[in-house]
Order: structure tokens, then C-alpha cells, then sequence
């Protein structure tokens, strides 16, 4: 047996048997992390510049852009480097790190989503209300709210789990550091604290989801009542990607974590995992501009003038 205090390092998940498929999916990895820094960099930068996205909506997509930015750049590089260079190991620190990055950025990512269907709530069913009540002061208070509580949810979480002696080895069977996976390392019955608090967290994690299943009942009542169409219309576009995005995100967390003991495997809760935390943060971006006409446009703007720019560049042009 072994405790926290001898263990220097960690072993993930490898995510391929042979060398050859090893090699296949960091590239598939490296096409899809591509995917989402590319995705999220072009929505908060089109958010940035654009004068016309300068509304509490499109705010909070900046920040929800930011943080699926991060939160796939917590995980994905350490796997992809793992994949290329047929290695398994990840120090006991840069372990502890990422689970404090990830679980910050996660828990960030859902106070987030919370807060933007209070802004579609205050948007539909009290419209008058609206400039006073989701002005500039209070959308950067409910921002730094989201992010002070990832924080501090992840923080709490690292530090407790982090403390639990362990005393079954150093493998964890995941393609990245997961509380979940740590705990199973932990001399039995030493992870009471955490399970408390797990405990605790779940049913903050509830009422969030109840705070947005009751937002969106009171948004869909009042959408059902407008007697223009076109009213109706804009509604919905405007709700639906957000509603989308919570969708794929809770669905996929709460699938991960709350599955039956008795269809998990590693290779089950690898997939699992993938979905969770890469899926999301690749396919938001896609799901925002999709559905935006003016994140569509902003982001063509964005694309014109950086073709633009890299066409002027003196490097680019020829000399006699």
C-alpha cells in the first residue's frame, strides 16, 4: 500500500492500445481542440468588436466563450502530449492542478449558464424592466459572481480531496485527473468529507437546474402568449441556442456521473468523460453562431478583415 505522501506522480488512461491508433487520435484530438480554440476565439473576439453585440446577452457569451476555451485547454493538451509521446504519467502537482482548473472552469460554465437564463427570463417576461435590471453594473457583478464561485467550488473540492491519505496505488483510470477517479485511490472510508460536500455541491448543482427549468417555463408561458408571430419567432431564436447549450451540457455531466454502477468500464467512462468536457466547449460556438444572425455576421467581419489583414501583410506581398 501506498499514501498520498510517497506518490510523486500519477498514470492516466492510455487512450489507445497500439502505438499506431495512439498516433491517429492525437491527431483527431489535435483537429477537434483546433476546432473549439477556433470556434470560441472568433465568438468572443466578433463580441469584442462588434458595437452591436455590446448587450448583456451577447456579455455573457463572451464569458461562456472564454470559459469553454479554457476548460478544454485544461484537459486536451496534457492527453494529446500523453498520446504522441506514448506516456501515461502526470505529477502529483500537475494533477492537482488540473482538477482545480477544470472543476473551476466548470463550475463557472454552469453558474454561467444559470445567470444567462435569468437574462432570457428578464428579456421576455419583463421586457420594460429589462435596462435597469441587466444594466452594465450588474451584468459584470453577475459575471464576477460565476467565476468567484467556480473558484471557490473548485478550491474546496481540490483542497479536501488533495488531503485524503491513498492508499490504493497511483493509476487513475481516466484520460485526465477527475475528483471521482481520485477518490477511488483513498483508504477506505477516509473520503467522508468529500462525499459530504459532493453532497452539498449536487444540491447547489439542483437548484440551478431548478432556477433554469423554472425560467424557461415562465419564458415559454410568455412566449405562447404574444399575438405576433414574428414576436414569437425572435423569442425562440433567441432562447433556443442557450437552451441547447444547457441541454448538452447537464445532459452529458449528469450521464457521466450519475450513470449506473453496473454499465461502467474504463473505456465507457473514458467516452463518457470525453463527452462532458470536450464535447460542449467544441460545439457551443457552432450552436451560438448557428442560430444568431448577428454572431454570424459579426464573425464574417472578423474573418474579412484578418484575410485582409494577412493579404497586406509585406510578407505575403511580392518584390521586383
Amino acid at each position: 500500500m501506498s499514501n498520498s505522501s510517497s506518490i510523486s506522480e500519477f498514470l492516466l488512461l492510455p487512450l489507445a492500445d497500439t502505438r499506431q491508433l495512439q498516433l491517429l487520435l492525437f491527431w483527431l484530438l489535435l483537429g477537434i481542440y483546433l476546432a473549439a480554440l477556433l470556434g470560441n476565439g472568433l465568438i468572443s473576439t466578433a463580441v469584442a468588436c462588434d458595437q452591436r453585440l455590446h448587450t448583456p446577452m451577447y456579455f455573457f457569451l463572451f464569458n461562456l466563450a472564454l470559459l469553454d476555451l479554457s476548460c478544454i485547454s485544461t484537459t486536451l493538451p496534457k492527453a494529446m502530449a500523453n498520446a504522441l509521446w506514448d506516456t501515461r504519467a502526470i505529477s502529483y502537482t500537475g494533477c492537482a492542478t488540473q482538477i482545480f482548473f477544470f472543476l473551476f472552469f466548470l463550475s463557472a460554465e454552469y453558474s454561467l449558464l444559470t445567470i444567462m437564463s435569468y437574462d432570457r427570463y428578464v428579456a421576455i417576461c419583463k421586457p420594460l424592466h429589462y435596462r435597469i435590471m441587466m444594466e452594465s453594473r450588474a451584468c459584470a457583478t453577475m459575471a464576477a459572481a460565476a467565476w468567484g464561485a467556480g473558484v471557490l467550488h473548485s478550491l474546496l473540492h481540490t483542497a479536501i480531496t488533495f488531503s485524503l491519505p491513498l492508499c490504493h496505488g497511483n493509476v487513475v483510470n481516466q484520460f485526465f485527473c477527475e475528483i471521482p477517479q481520485i477518490l477511488k485511490l483513498s483508504c477506505s472510508g477516509s473520503y467522508l468529507r468529500e462525499v459530504v460536500f459532493l453532497t452539498f455541491s449536487s444540491s447547489l448543482c439542483f437548484g440551478c437546474f431548478v432556477f433554469i427549468v423554472v425560467s424557461y417555463v415562465q419564458i415559454f408561458m410568455a412566449v405562447l402568449r404574444m399575438p405576433s408571430e414574428q414576436g414569437r419567432h425572435k423569442a425562440f431564436s433567441t432562447c433556443l441556442p442557450h437552451l441547447a447549450v444547457v441541454s448538452l451540457f447537464l445532459s452529458t455531466a449528469i450521464y457521466a456521473n450519475l450513470k449506473p454502477p453496473s454499465i461502467s468500464s474504463p473505456s465507457m467512462d473514458l467516452m463518457m468523460a470525453f463527452l462532458y468536457s470536450v464535447v460542449p466547449p467544441t460545439l457551443n460556438p457552432l450552436i451560438y453562431s448557428m442560430r444568431s444572425q448577428e454572431v454570424k455576421d459579426a464573425v464574417r467581419k472578423v474573418i474579412t478583415k484578418c484575410v485582409t489583414l494577412a493579404v497586406n501583410c509585406p510578407s505575403f506581398q511580392t518584390h521586383d
